[in-house]
């Protein structure tokens, strides 16, 4: 804990001067509001208690989920971490950001090989970061603002300036900590590259957020939350696993990853005290989703790591259990708590919170929608919206050519969803989730275990979700 408070106070040292109060004129003059977003780090769309699962306990996430406009039909266009969490930080497909990958070349496995000095490995890692650096960053735009941000948690851009926050934790070096730090084969040790002293967040300390509520005094202020949780490990202190054990409807192997949960419930109530507890609430907008959806296999124990792997129609899939997440906006006194239905994309976030600061979205090259209109009550969701995404393996053969890596891409309207696979350098779909085209009804078969692809009377359903998908993106072209 020692080490972690002089990593922490060296940040704030280095924030500067606070940036100028901006405020902005609508129908009547208001303040640009504080923003909360917290992100769930591998779980499993419906696995909250507001989401109909009454076997795990969330009820911190559940009292969110009452206050806020929530769209439980969300999907995010990737299922693994790093494109989704640029997703987040951008309001772009991994296509347009260039970010579709965990590592850049050579890969993960490369990055480690024998010989491999720290240098070469943080040079290599290096290389991408001009992606971020290029893109429309929330944290960019909201300074320009007067915004103070704060980056915490999850995180793969290297340093936290490298996205525009102004302070946080993650710098790209090892931490020191149980989490983030990777021993090469030479014995050197490095930052893993998916945040390292920031995984410390909600697991080891919340300090870093006081530090700095305390320090942005009246400016407004981004406060990324996007703990390594509940994310294997899962280790959750014993009083989170008390809460599962000696129940028979609870498998053993779903044990772990309901503690980890509960976890990180405890610390959004934690996180939510934090800011009702200095009067803010009001001027606060939260916003809570999952980068990526995971779900435990009863089948597949890893014995080095004494845990179970995640099913392979979750995490990394182009399936509904890797993709789906509930969206939630809450913003006291702006917003009146309803649910929708209607298909929405995490991908929207970024143009509606830029809108809620009282910016025009549309001067960004952003790649959803505003959801702004809908919150405030003002307009109706999208009946017949269609929603996209890709997969991409985690490693890229090639930086600014997401087209040589696509697996699949995916468009889903209404009740059926399209998927097509890509076979790259004449191999099989990476991972061989599907090998030929499919078409499913996901309202019916939410198992997606129904191909209606070569059905005749499936046809017009097919050309049709294949013409929007290639207007979306077409990676011939």
């Amino acid at each position: 804990m020692c080490c972690w408070t002089r990593t922490w106070w060296g940040l704030l040292l280095g924030w500067g001067l606070s940036l100028p109060f901006v405020t902005f004129t609508n129908a009547e003059e208001t303040s640009p509001p504080n923003i909360v977003m917290i992100i769930s780090d591998d779980q499993y769309a419906g696995d909250f208690g507001f989401m109909g699962n009454d076997k795990v306990q969330t009820p911190h996430l559940d009292r969110l989920a009452e206050q806020s406009v929530r769209f439980v039909n969300g999907y995010v266009p990737s299922s693994v971490c790093r494109p989704s969490l640029v997703t987040l930080l951008t309001g772009q497909y991994p296509h347009q950001n260039g970010v579709h990958f965990n590592h850049p070349p050579p890969g993960f496995g490369k990055l480690r090989s024998p010989g491999r000095t720290k240098a070469e490995f943080d040079a290599l890692r290096e290389q991408a970061i001009f992606l971020i650096k290029q893109a429309p960053s929330l944290p960019r735009i909201l300074q320009e603002q007067g915004y103070r941000s704060l980056q915490t948690g999850k995180y793969w851009e290297g340093h936290y300036r490298n996205a525009g926050f102004t302070a946080g934790m993650t710098t790209a070096q090892p931490s020191g900590g149980p989490y983030g730090d990777l021993t090469l084969p030479s014995g050197e040790v490095v930052a893993h590259g998916n945040g390292d002293a920031g995984l410390m967040i909600g697991r080891e300390t919340m300090q870093p957020i006081d530090d700095f509520l305390e320090d942005a005094g009246d400016s407004p202020f981004l406060l990324w939350y996007a703990p390594f949780l509940p994310h294997t490990p899962h280790n959750a202190p014993e009083e989170f696993t008390n809460l599962y054990r000696e129940q028979p409807s609870i498998p053993e192997h779903t044990i772990p990853y309901y503690a980890s949960i509960s976890q990180f419930d405890a610390t959004v109530g934690d996180l939510i005290a934090k800011i009702e507890s200095r009067g803010l609430i009001q001027k606060t907008l939260f916003v809570f989703v999952i980068d990526n959806g995971w779900q435990a296999d009863p089948e597949r124990f890893r014995e080095q790591l004494q845990e179970w792997d995640h099913t392979k129609e979750s995490k990394r899939a182009p399936f509904e259990p890797g993709l789906r997440t509930p969206i939630l906006f809450r913003w006291e006194g702006k917003f009146s708590p309803t649910t929708h239905s209607e298909l929405v994309s995490s991908v929207d976030i970024v143009p509606t919170l830029v809108a809620a600061a009282g910016l025009n979205p549309k001067q960004y090259p952003f790649g959803g929608e505003n959801l702004l209109p809908v919150l405030e009550g003002q307009a109706k969701p999208q009946k017949n919206r269609a929603v996209f995404g890709a997969i991409y393996p985690g490693d890229a053969t090639s930086l600014n050519n997401p087209a040589g890596d696509v697996a699949y891409r995916w468009v889903r309207q209404g009740k059926y969803k399209l998927i097509i696979p890509h076979s790259q350098q004449g191999q099989k779909p990476w991972n061989r989730y599907l090998l030929t085209p499919a078409l499913y009804n996901v309202e019916a078969d939410p198992q997606e275990s129904n191909n209606l692809y070569k059905q005749e009377k499936f046809q017009k359903v097919v050309q049709k979700l294949n013409k929007k998908l290639n207007n979306w993106w077409n990676p011939k072209e």
